[in-house]
């Protein structure tokens, strides 16, 4: 879902640019950073970071250490940037599996015979009953059952789950202006979330809904009073993942 452009970051263009909440977390992350970070050279000199970064680099991901596309962590936006982008990554990541793959047609997780080639029996078969062809492939009922218990526990939301936008304890700060920032992201997501149900409800965004009318709240940023729900509800971003 991107296209080579020289003129962006990496060298490529994405072709989806509505993440409302990527530019959220990305605005709450460098306005409190740069509260803790005020220059270039505090990062720089801050030795926890360095050794964090070095760890996330060497450590974490030995086989690709010497990719030149490394930040130097030598900035505020190089705090910054890592830091969105592990928030990013980090949360919401397995939540919506049980929602398409609990049907397992959708999504079996075991494909039983190699794609056919042409002029074999199994293409042509695949050519004159495509029905039976796939259903030949799909997982036994044995192992459909381990496969969509285990997608089914994955997609269970925790009724203590801690939402973007939410903190478990009052204590995580006391210096003022992170706690405006804070509040000032939180605010940023109940918008977004007004705005998702405002085009769900939009009959013109087909893709929003589809004809079985199951409403797109996946990415839900789920700040809102039932956020306590927990198990299959299909929506909310935690602050990481569960796995």
């Amino acid at each position: 879902m991107a296209v080579p452009d020289s003129s962006c970051p990496y060298g490529l263009k994405l072709m989806i640019n509505n993440y409302p909440y990527a530019a959220a977390i990305e605005t709450w992350v460098t306005e409190f950073c740069s509260f803790y970070y005020p220059s270039d050279e505090t990062v720089k000199n801050d030795t926890e970071i360095q050794s964090w970064w070095s760890e996330v680099k060497n450590e974490g991901h030995g086989d690709l250490r010497k990719e030149p596309w490394w930040p130097e962590m030598n900035t505020l936006a190089d705090l910054t940037q890592a830091c969105t982008i592990i928030i990013w990554i980090a949360s919401a990541i397995n939540f919506g599996q049980y929602l398409y793959a609990g049907y397992l047609s959708n999504r079996p997780i075991v494909n039983c015979r190699f794609m056919p080639k042409p002029g074999t029996k199994e293409y042509d078969e695949l050519e004159n009953d495509p029905d039976l062809a796939f259903l030949k492939t799909i997982t036994t009922q044995f192992q459909a059952l381990l496969g969509v218990s285990l997608i089914k526990g994955l997609s269970r939301h925790a009724t203590n789950e801690i939402y973007l936008g939410q903190r478990d304890t009052a204590e995580w700060t006391t210096d003022d202006e992170p706690l405006a920032a804070f509040e000032r992201f939180r605010k940023k997501l109940m918008e977004i979330e007004s705005r998702i149900m405002e085009r769900n409800n939009d009959s013109k965004l087909k893709n929003r809904v589809g004809l079985v009318k199951v409403p797109y709240t996946l990415l839900y940023p789920n700040t809102s009073d039932y956020s306590r729900e927990g198990g299959l509800i299909g929506k909310g971003i935690p602050n990481s993942i569960s796995i």
